[in-house]
């Protein structure tokens, strides 16, 4: 049986444990979990990666619940272009997004004939497959993969579908304080484009920077709990992927 000293023993147990994860948490590294298929080739569905939370420095949104306990950023340091980055959705300040940071601010951002340009500068693509096929939602479609490289020699891959559907955009300005982020799946991505649900993005909404991916599985193959598909549903080759 158990005595009243071992009950109360093992509660503060959990209790300093809960405490240190916390910690853990909020201040040095999260784990997230990838349900959308917008920052493919990059990130897939079913990926599980870590995001260091000190990278840009603190705020409210560091926390669990984004409790007010201060007002703007501490430790601040600013992303690199080209980062992918988890942010809280101005929309709601509650819901997490992963995208790639394109736009600082006071850049301005456009899609002229498919193309995209940054201070009036066509950053550079070039096609390295014409005959992929990926996930849009729960839709297969078939895209070109583009290498592209921004101003500051960053290098990442980006599809786009075959037919170009986002061609022409208004020009996006960045504001003060703000950034401005794109998913790598360019036509199957709600990101800074579509202004009313998430558009600029403000610092102080900067949740961390993702680093490598630890853990991958395809659902669509199988359950998890069904172990004899393990061999065909967790994707070995992405373990500790760092991410680019």
């Amino acid at each position: 049986m158990f005595n009243k000293e071992s009950i109360v023993d093992n509660i503060k147990t959990l209790f300093y444990a809960l405490i240190i994860a916390v910690i853990i948490r909020s201040f040095l590294i999260q784990p997230f979990y990838i349900p959308s298929s917008s920052m493919e080739p990059t990130l897939l569905v079913g990926d599980r990666l870590f995001v260091t939370k000190y990278s840009y420095g603190y705020s409210k949104h560091s926390f669990p619940f984004s409790p007010p306990f201060f007002e703007g950023r501490i430790y601040s340091n600013n992303p690199q272009r080209g980062d992918v980055v988890v942010f809280k959705t101005p929309s709601d300040n509650r819901t997490d997004y992963i995208k790639r940071l394109i736009g600082l601010p006071g850049d301005r951002i456009q899609f002229i004939a498919s193309n995209l340009y940054l201070n009036n500068s066509e950053i550079l693509k070039s096609r390295i497959s014409s005959n992929d096929i990926i996930y849009c939602g729960n839709k297969k479609i078939e895209v070109y993969t583009f290498e592209e490289k921004l101003s500051n020699n960053r290098i990442f891959k980006t599809v786009y579908l075959k037919n170009f559907s986002f061609k022409n955009s208004d020009i996006f300005k960045v504001p003060k304080d703000h950034y401005f982020f794109l998913g790598d799946n360019r036509d199957c991505s709600k990101d800074s484009r579509f202004l009313t649900s998430v558009g600029y993005v403000h610092k102080d909404n900067l949740v961390g920077k993702a680093q490598f991916i630890f853990f991958s599985s395809d659902k669509s193959v199988g359950n998890l709990l069904f172990f004899w598909k393990w061999k065909d549903s967790i994707r070995f080759d992405r373990f500790f992927k760092k991410i680019n």
